[in-house]
């Protein structure tokens, strides 16, 4: 039986969002956080290390090491794009910000796929919404352009979005691929040629991004949904589901061919991991999860039919992969990362059942939310650059003693016509425009790309101060006053390999026996805590702390000459 559509959709309401405000948008949020910025602590840094050892043709492409060290993850990708950007780039550009250029356009490609996926979804049969008796519902093309900004919007708007979509990672390129077989599934089984570059592009991306299992996994589940697609016609769902079920096969081919099935699966959480996973999965989907389940729950009936409705049944599965690979794997939001474009396109279909009262909700939440936010922003800049209010000084100084501020006009520009871009939008939401479909998401999606270009700008030297390590580096090459010839560190992390190369030009021996003869040390106390002490034949020159946090230490030795050490102690003589 054919379930009736939940959606109720005037033409009026379906009218697209003015596209220079979607383009300006989609800029803004996209740039932000990758430009003007140094390679952050952890995933970021580690990644930059081995793109610019692979750009300097210091090590192979098929089995890239630094300083002796493997990755610790299996994906190559991401070390490839950055690394031929660097080689393109040279000259032109700062090896860091040529790196993160493919990650822009990887981001820019994630926002493009999941409007056109949307799009396409929502022009399924049973997406559209209920034709009235007299004319005047939204036509097909219109309400489909109006479904993909409000999907768009959403994921925009997810909170989880923003840190990890703008850091140089295999992350960001499995969301990226994952995107494109979501949009691939989408587009079937009637636009096969488009389809079938998207699917090959995302599984053959997703396997070379260490995601193997994910790639067949989701190409399977496209395969079936296209066969099980109605009222589409045979032929149309035999040759989608082909093409969809071959490239699978293609992509668990290549994942053996260069090896990377790997196990992975973690133990199951206990009550306090669930716990935790709980308060993972609210703020970092929100606001996509909540408008997701309401849209499970109004789009039921087509649900739970015998129909196999493409429009839910698709995101839905992409979301249920997402969320296994976040209870079974580690780290977990990396996991859930590629589940945002499916719960956005899933949010997207509650819009046309959202109750006026709710929408009322959602829109004051973000508000208030938001502007608080974007006043916090600007009062702990003001007290950094003038030291009024004291208070919010008096906290950045005893949380990132001998920080200097900076003041960039331009920085200052971009966060100031932010701020009056938000006032505006505020003032015409709050005005009588109830109409548009995709109104109850413009506040979120634009409040969240305002809170992180102001962090972005008016915060960057700061989060560079605390976040980089820069400083530390700095400290350690103060304190060798020369060019020490050989350093030994092969207790270090791989983060902190790349940074003292990139910052400081220090190439750390890490592999003995090259280590064993260096006249200098540098330890981690956390890893090595003998060497805190001053180990046998070494004596301590520097005590380098981060400046955010006084127990990350990184301790510079000096290997004594064999006259200078003392001789050991005659137990014999001891009382």
């Amino acid at each position: 039986m054919n379930q009736p559509s939940p959606a109720i959709v005037t033409q009026d309401a379906a009218r697209p969002l003015p596209r220079w405000a979607l383009y300006l948008l989609c800029l803004a949020y996209t740039l932000a956080g990758y430009l003007g910025r140094d390679p952050w602590r952890g995933d970021d840094i580690t990644a930059f290390g081995y793109m610019r050892e692979l750009a300097l043709g210091r090590t192979d492409w098929a089995a890239p090491l630094l300083a002796g060290l493997p990755p610790d993850t299996d994906g190559l990708l991401p070390y490839w794009l950055g690394a031929w950007a660097i080689r393109l780039l040279d000259g032109w550009l700062p090896m860091a910000l040529a790196a993160r250029l493919p990650f822009v356009l990887l981001l820019g490609l994630t926002l493009v796929a999941t409007w056109y996926a949307v799009y396409a979804l929502a022009r399924c049969p049973g997406a559209q919404p209920v034709a009235f008796a007299f004319g005047g519902e939204a036509q097909p093309q219109d309400y489909s352009r109006t479904m993909a900004d409000a999907g768009l919007l959403a994921l925009l708007a997810t909170l989880g979005l923003m840190q990890l979509s703008h850091e140089t990672t295999s992350y960001l390129t499995q969301l990226a691929c994952s995107t494109l077989v979501f949009t691939a599934g989408a587009l079937l089984p009637t636009r096969l040629a488009w389809a079938g570059l998207s699917g090959a592009a995302g599984l053959a991306g997703l396997v070379l991004s260490g995601a193997p299992a994910l790639a067949v996994l989701s190409g399977l589940g496209c395969a079936w949904l296209t066969w099980k697609a109605v009222p589409a016609p045979q032929r149309q769902r035999i040759l989608g589901a082909g093409l969809l079920l071959a490239l699978s096969c293609a992509a668990a081919w290549l994942a053996m061919y260069v090896d990377l099935w790997r196990w992975r699966i973690v133990e199951p959480a206990d009550a306090k991991e669930a716990a935790s996973l709980l308060r993972l999965w609210t703020w970092f989907t929100w606001p996509a999860l909540p408008l997701a389940l309401w849209t499970l729950w109004r789009w039921r009936h087509q649900l739970l039919s015998r129909q196999w409705h493409r429009h839910l049944w698709l995101p839905l599965w992409f979301v249920l992969l997402a969320a296994a690979a976040t209870l079974t794997t580690q780290p977990a939001d990396r996991a859930l990362l590629l589940a945002l474009p499916a719960l956005a396109a899933l949010a997207a279909f509650a819009l046309p059942t959202l109750r006026r009262g709710l929408a009322a909700l959602i829109d004051w939440f973000t508000l208030l939310f938001f502007s608080i936010g974007a006043i916090a922003v600007w009062v702990v800049w003001l007290a950094v650059q003038t030291g009024v209010p004291a208070k919010p000084a008096a906290n950045v100084a005893r949380l990132a003693p001998g920080y200097v501020p900076e003041l960039s006009l331009l920085a200052f520009a971009v966060a100031l016509g932010a701020t009056l871009a938000w006032t505006v939008l505020v003032a015409w939401r709050a005005g009588r425009h109830r109409t548009a479909l995709w109104k109850s998401l413009v506040l979120p999606a634009t409040g969240a790309t305002l809170g992180w270009l102001l962090v972005m700008t008016l915060w960057l030297p700061l989060l560079n101060y605390g976040r980089s390590y820069a400083p530390q580096v700095a400290g350690l090459v103060a304190a060798l006053r020369q060019q020490p010839g050989c350093v030994a560190g092969p207790d270090l992390t791989r983060g902190q390999v790349a940074a003292l190369a990139y910052h400081g030009g220090i190439e750390v021996q890490t592999q003995a026996p090259q280590a064993q003869a260096c006249p200098w040390l540098i330890t981690d106390p956390a890893h090595r805590p003998t060497a805190e002490a001053n180990a046998p034949g070494w004596q301590l020159q520097a005590d380098i702390a981060r400046p955010t946090d006084r127990s990350d230490r990184l301790l510079l030795l000096r290997r004594l000459p064999a006259s200078e050490r003392s001789a050991p102690a005659d137990p014999a003589a001891s009382p």
